[in-house]
């Protein structure tokens, strides 16, 4: 893997960088893939190069500092996504000769698979304060770069970065029993949604932060879909309906979502974000 050709021994020793415009992934007429790119070669130029390449695309946001100033922060602490590419060089399954390393960046996420289930002793519950390393010695010789800590800090620093930058935890899983899939979410949606007068207006940065995940959950969804009910967000949430209801309710107290209906038995009866056009 440090050699000058490792594609001859594990010809799917690589990493393609996938951009796609909008929140998924579209097919045929409608394909909205705008860049493709793989990157192969030794570990330490994937490494580089895919930096680079990474760092091109991802946006600039201007925001309020808490001393009154606006500052520009990037839509990802430059670590999580980073330490993400660098872990998934580091313990991939390379023994998986069919398939490669995909970073795939959406408009509101950032997806990093890396083929091979998690190895050993670590689960999707206890790999934030767990280490073992599948390859050892590439771990080892990463280390000497200075590109892998082997403290274990990588992943619960992610965890910190994120938490800092007010986003979304990250979100770890195996979407099949060979790959392992880590998920970054930007706010893009809540600025997209800020975007209209009223909800600039109404839907602060500050309050943006004090939501809970839930009630964020519900937010994320009326863009994508438009109206909601309360089986709906009972569905999305996995929580009772007096519950869900509850969280409703209060969005609409806060004047982010409006109620439609024509009285509370109303079986029609459905929210929508305050805005004349959420799209």
């Amino acid at each position: 893997m440090f050699s000058k050709s490792p594609l001859k021994y594990y010809p799917n020793s690589r990493l393609r960088f996938l951009r796609y415009e909008g929140t998924e992934a579209k097919t045929g007429e409608r394909i909205n893939l705008t860049k493709d790119i793989n990157i192969d070669g030794p570990i330490p130029r994937i490494i580089e190069e895919s930096k680079n390449i990474i760092s091109a695309h991802l946006r600039d946001f201007q925001t309020l500092a808490k001393d009154g100033k606006f500052k520009i922060v990037p839509e990802y602490p430059e670590f999580a996504w980073f330490e993400g590419i660098v872990n998934a060089l580091t313990h991939r399954d390379y023994s998986q000769r069919g398939e490669h390393i995909k970073v795939i960046m959406y408009d509101d996420r950032l997806e990093i698979l890396s083929p091979g289930k998690l190895p050993n002793i670590v689960d999707i519950n206890n790999m934030r304060y767990t280490r073992y390393s599948r390859n050892p010695i590439i771990a080892r010789i990463l280390s000497e770069f200075g590109w892998v800590k082997e403290l274990n800090e990588g992943v619960k620093r992610i965890y910190d970065e994120m938490e800092n930058y007010f986003l979304k935890p990250p979100e770890y899983s195996e979407p099949n029993k060979h790959s392992v899939l880590l998920k970054l979410e930007n706010n893009y949606i809540m600025r997209q949604i800020r975007g209209n007068e009223h909800m600039k207006k109404v839907l602060t940065e500050e309050l943006w932060e004090s939501l809970s995940v839930e009630e964020k959950d519900i937010i994320h969804y009326l863009y994508k879909e438009e109206k909601i009910t309360t089986g709906k967000a009972l569905e999305l949430l996995g929580r009772s309906a007096g519950y869900s209801r509850k969280l409703l309710n209060r969005l609409k107290e806060l004047e982010i979502l409006v109620w439609r209906g024509s009285s509370p038995q109303d079986p029609t009866q459905y929210y929508e974000l305050n805005i004349d056009n959420n799209k």
